[in-house]
C-alpha cells in the first residue's frame, strides 16, 4: 500500500487521542475493548460549551428564551437561535418535527438519563371507509419519487414496481408497511397512495391502533448555506444520544461539496469539518440513514438499521473513524437494481477507518462499499455476518451478483485485518482496485474474491466513476496473508475466487496478487469437492482459469504462493470458541507469519504476541 506506514501511524495517533480525550459521558478506554456494540446507556452531563445552552421539550414554549430548564423552549426555535459554541440539551419525550436546518457548529443532546426521539411522522387520525370498505385518509404530506436515470426497467422491473421508489413510510404500531400498486393488491401489511387524489389506503383495520405516516422530509439538515442569518462556519455538529426514526428521505445530511469527478484531496471536505455522532440511533428510513460530507469525522456507538439504500453515505470525506456501531438490515424494500449498502465509502475519500463495527443481517444488500476512487482506507476488527446468504448465486465466469460483506471498488489502497466474515454471500471482493492488503481475518462460509476486467478502458452509464480509481493494468500488488478460510458445509464454490475474463488472458498475464501464503483452510464436512481456489490468469486453460483443490497443488504451479499453507480436510479438531474466535489449541496456527508493522499498528495487537491465523 501506498502510504501504509503513514496511515498505521495516523491510525494509532487517532486512537491514543479519543482514549485520551474522551468527553464526560465516553466509557473509559478500559471498557472500550468489551467491544460494546451500539448505543450504551449514559447519564449526560451539561456539555462544557464556549457559547449559551438552550433547553427544548416536546411542549416546550416556542416563543420562550429556554436558557433555564424550567423554562424550554421548542426544538425549531432553538435551531434558528444557536450559533457557534451553542448547546442544545433535549429533554425526553417525541418530537415529531424535521427540516431542522442550520450551519454551526452545535452540540445536541440528551438531558441526563432521559430519551429524546425524533420522529418524522404525524399520527394519522381520522380515517375513512370507501364503498369497498376499504380504510383510507387523505394526507397533504407526500414524497413521490422516481428510479435514478441508469436504474434499468427492463431487468428490474419485475421484482422491484415504480411504486417503490416513492418515500412514503407508514407505520403500524411502530411496524413499517410495504407500499403496493392498487387498491386491490392490499394486504394486512401493504398499503397504496393514490397521489392524485392524496389518499392512503390500508389493508388493515387502523381502529384502536396507531398509524403514523412520514410528514417531514428529513430530521437535521447541517447546510452550507446562509440561514437565520448566519453565514457557515465550517464545523461540524456534536449529535450525541439521539434516537431518530421514521422519516421518508436522508434522515441526518451534512451538506458540503460534492466533486462529480477527481478531486485533489484540498479541494473536498472542508465545507463542515468535525462532525460527530456518538451514542445515537437511526432507524426506520425509506432512503438513507446518514449523508454525510466532511472531514475528521467520528461515528461512534450509534446505530443505523432499517434503512433502504444506505444506512451511512459518507462522500469526499477525509480522516474519518467509524467505530464500535451497529450497521443492520439496510434495503428493507429489496429493491433490485440499485447496488445498496449499509455502509458506502463513495468518490475520493481518504483515510476512512472502519474499526470494531458490527455488520450483521443484510439479506438484500451488501455491508460496508468503498465506492470508487478512495484511497488509504481501513477496516480492522470488524464483525461481518449474514451479508446475503452462502445459498446464493456463483458464478465462475464473473464475481458477481453477490452480496458483499466488504466491498473495495475502483479504488487504490486498503488494511482488512482482524475481521470475523460469517454466513455470507461474498465475505469481500475486492475489484478493480490495487494494493489491498489482507491479513488475519477469518471467513466462515464466506468466500474471497479478487476480480478485474476492462472497466475503464471506455466510460460506461456511470461515467466519471470508473476512472477515479487504478487504470486497468494497474490493478494488482494485492497481499493475502494469514487468513483462515472455513467452510462448515458442502458448497459448490471456491474459497477463494480470483478473476478476470478470459477475454483478458493474454493482456494481464501477471497475477492481481503479489504475496499470498500462511493461510489455512478447514473444511468441516466429508466428501467436500469444491476447491479451495478458483484462479486467473491461467495461461491455456480453458477460460484462462484453474482449480486447485489444496494449497500444495496450486505451489506446484505458482512456485512463490501458499508454500506454507495448510488445508485441514474434514476436520473436527480444536477451531472455533465463543462468538468464533480462534482456539490457541487450533494447530493451524503453525502456518502464521509474523505481522508487519502496521498491520499490528492498525489492529492493536502486541508485536510480542506469537503469530496466529485468523482473527483475535
Amino acid at each position: 500500500m501506498k502510504k501504509l506506514k503513514s496511515l498505521a501511524l495516523w491510525c494509532l495517533t487517532l486512537m491514543l487521542t479519543l482514549f485520551g480525550n474522551s468527553c464526560q459521558t465516553a466509557p473509559e478506554a478500559s471498557e472500550v475493548k468489551k467491544l460494546v456494540y451500539g448505543p450504551i446507556p449514559m447519564v449526560y452531563e451539561l456539555p462544557e460549551v464556549s457559547g449559551a445552552i438552550y433547553y427544548a421539550a416536546p411542549e416546550g414554549d416556542p416563543s420562550a428564551e429556554g436558557t433555564t430548564i424550567e423554562a424550554p423552549t421548542t426544538i425549531e426555535s432553538a435551531i434558528a437561535r444557536v450559533s457557534t459554541g451553542d448547546a442544545i440539551i433535549l429533554r425526553g419525550g417525541t418530537y415529531r418535527t424535521g427540516n431542522l436546518t442550520f450551519n454551526q457548529g452545535i452540540t445536541i443532546q440528551p438531558y441526563r438519563d432521559e430519551q429524546p426521539v425524533l420522529k418524522g411522522t404525524l399520527v394519522a387520525e381520522n380515517w375513512e371507509q370507501n364503498e369497498d370498505d376499504v380504510w383510507f385518509t387523505q394526507w397533504a404530506h407526500l414524497f413521490p419519487g422516481q428510479p435514478e436515470p441508469w436504474w434499468v426497467p427492463e431487468h428490474n422491473l419485475e421484482f422491484t414496481p415504480l411504486h417503490r421508489f416513492n418515500n412514503d413510510g407508514i407505520f403500524i404500531n411502530g411496524d413499517y408497511l410495504q407500499s403496493v400498486g392498487s387498491i386491490a393488491e392490499l394486504t394486512n401489511d401493504t398499503y397504496f397512495v393514490d397521489y392524485e387524489a392524496g389518499r392512503i389506503y390500508l389493508g388493515n383495520n387502523p381502529t384502536g391502533q396507531l398509524v403514523e405516516i412520514t410528514a417531514f422530509r428529513k430530521a437535521i439538515f447541517r447546510t452550507v448555506a446562509e440561514v437565520h442569518g448566519k453565514q457557515n462556519d465550517g464545523k461540524g455538529p456534536i449529535i450525541r444520544g439521539l434516537d431518530i426514526q421514521q422519516y421518508p428521505d436522508t434522515m441526518v445530511h451534512i451538506d458540503g461539496y460534492y466533486p462529480q469527478g477527481i478531486s485533489a484531496e484540498h479541494e473536498h471536505g472542508t465545507d463542515v469539518v468535525g462532525t460527530v455522532f456518538d451514542n445515537c440511533s437511526f432507524t426506520k428510513c425509506f432512503r438513507i440513514g446518514i449523508f454525510a460530507i466532511g472531514n475528521d469525522m467520528i461515528m461512534r456507538n450509534c446505530r443505523i438499521e432499517d434503512t433502504n439504500t444506505e444506512g451511512l453515505y459518507v462522500v469526499a470525506s477525509n480522516d474519518v473513524l467509524l467505530e464500535r456501531n451497529i450497521f443492520a438490515h439496510n434495503n428493507i424494500e429489496n429493491w433490485t437494481g440499485f447496488f445498496p449498502a449499509a455502509v458506502k465509502i463513495f468518490n475520493q475519500s481518504h483515510r476512512v477507518v472502519a474499526r470494531e463495527n458490527l455488520i450483521t443481517n443484510h439479506p438484500n444488500s451488501n455491508g460496508l462499499w468503498f465506492d470508487v476512487g478512495n484511497e488509504d482506507g481501513v477496516f480492522v476488527n470488524n464483525r461481518i455476518e449474514n451479508v446475503g446468504s452462502p445459498e446464493g448465486p456463483f458464478r465462475k465466469d464473473q464475481v458477481w451478483p453477490s452480496s458483499n460483506g466488504l466491498f473495495f471498488e475502483i479504488s487504490s489502497g486498503v488494511l482488512v485485518a482482524g475481521n470475523t466474515f460469517v454466513n455470507n454471500n461474498q465475505g469481500m471482493l475486492i475489484l478493480n482496485s490495487d494494493d489491498a492488503e489482507i491479513y488475519n481475518n477469518t471467513f466462515i462460509d464466506s468466500r474471497v474474491a479478487f476480480g478485474r476486467n476492462e472497466r475503464g478502458d471506455e466510460t460506461d452509464h456511470f461515467g466519471w466513476h470508473i476512472r477515479t480509481g487504478p487504470a486497468v493494468d494497474a490493478r494488482e500488488n494485492h497481499v493475502f496473508v494469514n487468513n483462515l478460510m472455513i467452510q462448515t458445509r458442502n458448497y459448490d464454490w471456491p474459497m477463494v475466487h480470483v478473476w478476470q475474463p478470459a477475454a483478458m488472458c493474454d493482456r494481464l498475464t501477471s497475477p492481481t496478487l503479489k504475496a499470498m501464503n500462511n493461510n489455512v483452510y478447514v473444511k468441516q464436512s466429508e466428501g467436500n469437492q469444491a476447491p479451495l481456489l478458483l484462479w486467473t490468469p491461467a495461461a491455456s486453460e480453458e477460460n484462462c482459469q484453474r482449480s486447485f483443490m489444496q494449497p500444495s497443488d496450486f505451489t506446484a504451479v505458482y512456485h512463490y504462493f501458499e508454500d506454507n499453507s495448510l488445508l485441514f480436510d474434514n476436520y473436527h479438531g480444536p477451531l472455533l470458541i465463543k462468538d468464533q474466535a480462534i482456539s490457541a489449541d487450533f494447530e493451524g496456527h503453525q502456518a502464521a507469519t509474523t505481522l508487519p508493522e502496521q498491520v499490528q499498528a492498525a489492529t492493536g495487537w502486541p508485536a510480542t504476541e506469537t503469530p496466529f491465523v485468523g482473527a483475535r
